[in-house]
C-alpha cells in the first residue's frame, strides 16, 4: 500500500506558505468531518488530510519529508486516530463544529486495538512486490453476547462528580469503570469470551506488498486488526513491519545491489566475460583486459524499484582479483620471467581510491 504525497492530499504546491498549508487543512477537515459527512471513506480522508498537515506544518518533519519521502518517517505505525486529531488541530476548525459532542462521537466510534505482525521478504520479493497470504489470530465479536443498560452511569458512558471546594464547586468527569464508556456491558459471556465480549478467531488475511519496501517499513491495513469493546465501534488496524532475508550472494544498500565478483589472474590481465547474479536472475558481464583489482562495474537499472516513484537503483559490482597463494615451479618460473618487464611494473592509478568511490556515488 503505496501513499500518497502530502502536497497532492492537501492540493497545495511544494513551495506553499504555512497559511496557504493550514488553510488548505482546513478545507478538507471541513468537508471530510465526521459530523458533517456521512461517507464511507469520509473518515479515511479526515485523518490522511491531518496526517499530511501534521507533517508539512512542521518545519522540521517538513524539511526530512521533502529529503527523504515517506521513508522519513517509517517508524510511524501508520495513520492519526481522531482523539489526536482533535487535540492536536480542534483549534483550526473554529466555530465551524461544536466540539463539546466529541465524547459521544469518540464513544459511537471506539476502535478496536491494532495487531503487528512481522512479515519477512527474500530480496526477490521486494523486488517485484508479492501478495502474502497470513494467518492472523484476531479479537472479533463473539455470538451470543448480551448487553443491557449500565445503570452505574445511566448509559453514558461517563461519571460526573461534583465537589464543593474553596474555590467553588467543582465537577469532575472520568470514564465508567463498568462499561468502559460504552453506557452498555454484558449480562452473560458465553465460554473462551472476555470481558469486552470479544474471542480469539483465526482468520486469513491477504496482504498486498509494493516493489521496493525496505527493512523495518510499516504497511498499514485498515480495519484487519481487533474488533472494539462489544462490537461497538471500527476494528483496529493491522501494521505489518517488513524484515528482509538476506541475499547469499547480494548486498542492499538503499536501493542499489553490490556484488563482489572474483576473477583470475589471467582473466583481468586478457579479459573474459563473467556471468553475475542479479536480483531477478543473471546477467552476463565484459572484463575487459587490463581490469585493475577494485574497480566498480555500474550495471543501471540491475538494482531495486524506488518505492515511491519510477526506475529502479543500479548493480554496483566490486571486481577483485583472486592471486594465487601456492604455485608449481614452473608457473614459479614463469613469472619470475615476467617480474621485471616493463609492462608488469605497477603503475599509479589515474583515479586515487577516494576519487573512485566519490565518483561512484555522486554518479
Amino acid at each position: 500500500m503505496i501513499k500518497k504525497d502530502y502536497y497532492e492530499i492537501l492540493g497545495i504546491s511544494r513551495d506553499a506558505s504555512t497559511d496557504e498549508i493550514k488553510k488548505a487543512y482546513r478545507k478538507l477537515a471541513i468537508k471530510y468531518h465526521p459530523d458533517k459527512n456521512k461517507e464511507k471513506q469520509a473518515e479515511e480522508k479526515f485523518k490522511e488530510a491531518a496526517e499530511a498537515y501534521d507533517i508539512l506544518s512542521n518545519p522540521e518533519k517538513k524539511k526530512r519529508y521533502d529529503k527523504f519521502g515517506h521513508s522519513s518517517s517509517q517508524g510511524d505505525s501508520g495513520g492519526m486516530n481522531m482523539e489526536d486529531i482533535f487535540t492536536n488541530f480542534g483549534d483550526i476548525f473554529g466555530d465551524a463544529f461544536s466540539f463539546s459532542g466529541f465524547s459521544n462521537y469518540k464513544k459511537k466510534n471506539m476502535k478496536g486495538s491494532d495487531l503487528r505482525i512481522k512479515v519477512k521478504l527474500t530480496l526477490n520479493e521486494i523486488l517485484k512486490g508479492i501478495e502474502k497470504k497470513m494467518k492472523v489470530q484476531r479479537m472479533k465479536m463473539a455470538k451470543g453476547v448480551e448487553l443491557i443498560f449500565c445503570k452505574n452511569c445511566n448509559g453514558t458512558g461517563q461519571i460526573t462528580r461534583v465537589t464543593n471546594t474553596i474555590l467553588g464547586i467543582m465537577h469532575t468527569t472520568t470514564t465508567c469503570s463498568i462499561c468502559g464508556g460504552l453506557g452498555k456491558k454484558s449480562e452473560r459471556l458465553p465460554k473462551g469470551v472476555n470481558n469486552q465480549g470479544l474471542k480469539k478467531k483465526e482468520e486469513l488475511v491477504s496482504i498486498t506488498i509494493p516493489p521496493g519496501v525496505t527493512e523495518g517499513i510499516q504497511l498499514k491495513i485498515s480495519g484487519k486488526g481487533n474488533d472494539a469493546p462489544f462490537g461497538n465501534g471500527i476494528p483496529g488496524d493491522l501494521i505489518v513491519v517488513i524484515e528482509e532475508i538476506p541475499h547469499e550472494k547480494l548486498k542492499r544498500e538503499g536501493k542499489n545491489l553490490h556484488y563482489d565478483l572474483y576473477i583470475s589472474f589471467p582473466d583481468a590481465v586478457l579479459g573474459a566475460y563473467e556471468e553475475v547474479p542479479t536480483g531477478d536472475g543473471k546477467a552476463r558481464l565484459k572484463i575487459d583486459a587490463g581490469t585493475q583489482s577494485g574497480k566498480t562495474l555500474r550495471l543501471k537499472g540491475k538494482g531495486l524499484p524506488f518505492l515511491e516513484g519510477y526506475g529502479r537503483g543500479d548493480l554496483l559490482i566490486h571486481i577483485i582479483v583472486w592471486t594465487p597463494k601456492t604455485l608449481n615451479e614452473e608457473q614459479k618460473k614463469m613469472f619470475q620471467q615476467m617480474k621485471n618487464e616493463e609492462n608488469f611494473i605497477p603503475q599509479k592509478s589515474e583515479k586515487s581510491f577516494f576519487e573512485k568511490v566519490r565518483e561512484m556515488f555522486s554518479s
